[in-house]
């Protein structure tokens, strides 16, 4: 780890853009949301005072929605593996670093997200505030970036100054030809506490606390389920958006001689995803759908197979779901409930 003085995050940002395609968050025309777009002249890093997610995460980089994986012409399969150019993810915040952890566990041996993983830095950048509806510090997800989750990370510091932290070969090597000032040790050990201040402003999470715990001692009823299955209109807001939602489907299609597989993502909030060939379906019910969900987003088994909840806490699903039944809806439900 390599620990240097910035004058200004823009500085940085003009040097990386100056050597390969960078992709950062920025202010969409007529919405006012942050979506992940190219570089452009009028483009600038985002760093207000009080962070804000952009509304799609960052794992349409590595696991796009649609993507062919072979082809087969009639007598010979084809690999169709991308070939990505080498891009830079600038202003990764700590939650989404977390998902793409996550993410790069779950698509270890899947070579189509491996290409495009491979061929991205990732610039991550600390959390100075609370974001509305988030609750990193909970499933140990933030506020400041973790350790070895970005290539090189940006701290603004009390002063207004900034630290940047380098925790890989490749993003030390970004920085050639910057000629930066060497920090001093005493400034990792100040963020260190800036982090402890930063957390203890977040809001009471004391529901989801809760809720994780009822969920894993299955104190919660079949009743409460499905009456929170009967709000959602299996839209797949949440799973989409949900940085760490990596279920897909895949199917055939006719060209020429052969076929092609396509592979697609999937919600397991869908009637049909866990629906066998001989039409039993182990989660016909809306609440059993809804159920199995949340397991997955916080059941201890997850836990320890990818060392973290299958939920980084950006509170995306809250914001989207037109059913009201997004993470803070129904853990202070779960956390209500006799």
């Amino acid at each position: 780890m390599k620990a240097s003085l910035l004058a200004n995050i823009g500085q940085l940002y003009d040097h990386l853009t100056s050597q390969q395609s960078v992709f950062t968050p920025q202010s969409t025309a007529g919405t006012g949301e942050l979506n992940w777009l190219p570089h452009s002249d009028n483009s600038q890093p985002i760093t207000t005072d009080r962070p804000v997610l952009p509304i799609y995460p960052t794992k349409q980089f590595f696991f796009p929605d649609r993507e062919i994986l072979f082809q087969f012409d009639g007598s010979e399969f084809k690999e169709t593996l991308p070939a990505p150019p080498p891009q830079i993810l600038f202003g990764v915040r700590s939650c989404d670093l977390c998902a793409i952890a996550y993410q790069d566990q779950f698509f270890q041996q899947d070579p189509h997200y491996q290409a495009r993983r491979k061929a991205t830095l990732l610039v991550g950048i600390d959390c100075n505030m609370p974001c509305k509806g988030g609750f990193c510090p909970t499933v140990n997800a933030g506020p400041f970036v973790r350790d070895g989750l970005a290539d090189l990370v940006c701290h603004q510091q009390q002063d207004g100054g900034w630290l940047l932290i380098a925790h890989s070969a490749e993003g030390e090597s970004l920085l050639n030809g910057l000629n930066l000032k060497r920090a001093d040790a005493c400034l990792i050990t100040q963020r260190n506490e800036h982090e402890k201040e930063v957390t203890a402003q977040f809001p009471s999470a004391a529901h989801i606390e809760t809720g994780i715990q009822r969920i894993n001692q299955a104190q919660v009823s079949a009743e409460t389920w499905q009456a929170m299955g009967l709000q959602c209109l299996t839209c797949s807001g949440c799973t989409s958006l949900c940085p760490t939602c990596s279920c897909f489907t895949s199917h055939d299609r006719p060209i020429n001689e052969g076929f092609e597989r396509e592979r697609c993502w999937d919600s397991c909030l869908y009637d049909a995803f866990q629906r066998e060939a001989s039409g039993h379906n182990p989660s016909a019910r809306a609440g059993q759908r809804v159920e199995r969900f949340w397991f997955h987003k916080f059941s201890n088994e997850y836990k320890k197979s990818f060392d973290r909840y299958g939920c980084t806490g950006c509170g995306r699903c809250e914001k989207t779901c037109p059913g009201v039944i997004g993470v803070h809806a129904v853990m202070k439900r779960i956390s209500a409930a006799q």
